[in-house]
């Protein structure tokens, strides 16, 4: 069985949490608390496991480990292929890997928890000043994905009828954008495609809400 090593709070970690629910593959979930005890990861126990001390880490049963989203969500979608979270066509895998990338590259790396602490250590930033932070790169993240969808034909979800892999990358990035705060009114496409994953079982337990760490 994988063991999951995440945090329920962690955009990283709830993608993960979703495919597997949408994959119907079974998984234990470990809790690594970010904040606690000077945060678990921080632990020698799990740098053993991953170097890097970030959630999530995937322990497989013959005792190997993955990690960072990406890479183990790429391993589940060619371990357990069916139901499939990209496109058959290579052109319309590689908008949806594009889209993927403008929330793991280009919105998620700036509200890292790691971030948000540097900017409270080095530049004495309050929550209000973090808040503003995360709203600014959130919107501007948000508002480019949403022009990858504005020409697409109107369907369910973003690329089709049926969740993919930019719903897995999407959903956790919409909860952070909630989480701070942000606008939605100028990504109506995105919202709607929220309310569509909001009826999905696989979405809804993965929210963090539910989690067995969530506070």
């Amino acid at each position: 069985m994988i063991i999951h090593h995440g945090y329920f709070r962690s955009s990283s970690s709830y993608r993960c949490r979703i495919a597997l629910n949408l994959k119907a593959v079974e998984g234990y979930y470990r809790p690594i608390h970010l904040l606690k005890d000077g945060g678990q990861q921080n632990s020698e126990a799990y740098a053993a496991l991953n170097p890097q001390r970030l959630v999530p880490a995937f322990e497989l049963d013959d005792g190997r480990v993955l990690t960072q989203s990406p890479a183990i969500l790429e391993w589940i979608e060619e371990t357990y292929p069916n139901p499939p979270l990209l496109p058959s066509c290579a052109i319309d895998r590689a908008r949806v890997r594009a889209f993927c990338a403008v929330i793991s590259c280009d919105i998620h790396p700036l509200q890292n928890l790691r971030v948000l602490q540097f900017l409270t250590a080095q530049f004495g930033a309050d929550q209000e000043a973090k808040n503003q932070w995360c709203q600014r790169w959130i919107s501007d993240g948000l508002a480019a994905a949403e022009k990858l969808l504005k020409n697409r034909l109107s369907t369910r979800f973003a690329f089709g009828d049926a969740p993919g892999m930019a719903e897995v990358y999407l959903i956790p990035q919409m909860y952070s954008a909630d989480r701070f705060g942000v606008d939605l009114t100028n990504v109506p496409r995105l919202c709607e495609v929220a309310q569509a994953c909001g009826g999905v079982d696989a979405f809804r337990a993965a929210h963090p809400s539910v989690q067995a760490d969530a506070e």
